[in-house]
């Protein structure tokens, strides 16, 4: 049985980070077509390369947030 895969096992930064994007994106409507929002004229879509920027740029900051330490976490050490 591979032990990387046990529950039990710590999880790199990364992939909490992936995780916390899919949450936000998919609580944000990131990456999905756009709607207007008052429902007059055409709705703009993003344009993919700008779908992948947004979502790299917020990527990157899940991965600050996860690799940052907590306030007072050092107070407690």
């Amino acid at each position: 049985m591979d032990s990387s895969n046990s529950n039990s096992a710590p999880r790199r930064s990364e992939d909490i980070a992936l995780d916390l994007l899919k949450f936000v994106a998919a609580h944000t409507n990131l990456g999905t077509k756009g709607a207007s929002s008052t429902g007059f004229g055409l709705p703009s879509a993003p344009k993919p390369e700008d779908q992948l920027t947004q979502l790299f740029e917020l990527y990157t900051r899940c991965r600050v947030a996860v690799e940052s330490p907590l306030p007072g976490a050092a107070a407690q050490k």
